[in-house]
């Protein structure tokens, strides 16, 4: 199954505050979550953060946080940025 990845216009924000290599890993991290879902377990530090909410480490500073209700086709990033500042 192919999903559909949107990034929210926060995350958006803080991809444009992202260093070149982290952003690389970000695209990476959402072509894994088209192709595969939003478990990632092969991501560093990949965690439950409750009920739908899911994220894992590009880095050790950075991190990118998703949404996912089970039987949708789309994920949603939802953060992108700092693990200081992460909504978690």
């Amino acid at each position: 199954m192919k999903y559909e990845v949107k990034i929210k216009k926060k995350a958006l924000r803080g991809l444009e505050k992202l260093p070149e290599n982290v952003r690389k890993l970000l695209f990476l991290l959402i072509e894994d979550l088209k192709a595969d879902g939003p478990i990632q377990k092969d991501w560093h530090n990949f965690s439950p953060l409750g009920k739908d909410k899911y994220h894992c480490h590009l880095n050790y500073r950075y991190v990118a946080c998703w949404i996912y209700q089970k039987g949708e086709i789309v994920i949603e990033v939802y953060y992108v940025g700092t693990r200081e500042k992460a909504p978690y």
